[in-house]
């Protein structure tokens, strides 16, 4: 019944209070669920377009392994399995046990053989990894902000350290009107990097700005 009167106006199945994300909510709308906090969408909506589009820009095929910073309520990984028919390993690393719990029990992303989710913070663990990966995705949002040490040189260093040769990155590096001159360092880094291939996506699903990287030396 949710599902249905959802595609008259958007309905609210639970709300959350996250330590970390602050209040967010799981809605129907037009009949489909989605997680929200307060000023953004975090999964199944707009986010999943945004990245969808990303990754149709590169070659899923000869990739093996992804590392996604933020896992929010799962839909990248709904995304990868599902639309993309990515069958590799994915390590999410989310830093709010909360939202874990909610990728778990409410959109049912929950940790199996290929798939390894662990409750950390991403600025931390690409310093203390070194695992190598052939896709890293970058969602790193409070509400709809990313924090600022994810903008920092420092910060996209570590990242790339953990990329293989032909290996890529995408960055999802927020709303088009946040953007910033932390946000431009992380472009610069990676533009001004004689080791990658970069794209600037301006403006995707009228809101976000994302960069795709190809790591090639």
């Amino acid at each position: 019944m949710k599902k249905l009167l959802s595609y008259i106006w958007p309905l609210t199945s639970n709300t959350i209070d996250s330590d970390t994300n602050g209040k967010l909510e799981i809605i129907f709308y037009n009949g489909k669920k989605m997680l929200n906090s307060k000023d953004a969408n975090y999964s199944y909506g707009s986010l999943q377009k945004i990245l969808e589009y990303a990754l149709s820009r590169i070659e899923l095929k000869e990739i093996k392994h992804v590392l996604l910073l933020g896992l929010g309520g799962g839909s990248v990984i709904y995304s990868l399995r599902e639309k993309f028919g990515f069958n590799g390993h994915i390590q999410a690393v989310e830093i709010d046990d909360k939202m874990i719990s909610i990728a778990k029990n409410d959109f049912n992303i929950s940790a199996s053989q290929n798939l390894t989710i662990s409750k950390y913070d991403a600025y931390k663990f690409v310093q203390e990894n070194n695992k190598k990966q052939d896709l890293i995705i970058i969602d790193l949002f409070i509400n709809n902000q990313v924090p600022s040490q994810f903008y920092s040189s420092f910060f996209c260093e570590n990242v790339s350290k953990l990329m293989n040769k032909n290996g890529y990155f995408i960055f999802n590096l927020g709303i088009k009107g946040k953007m910033s001159k932390k946000t431009n360092e992380v472009i610069r880094f990676f533009k001004n990097s004689p080791d990658f291939e970069t794209s600037f996506l301006k403006n995707i699903e009228k809101t976000n700005n994302v960069i795709i990287g190809k790591k090639i030396r």
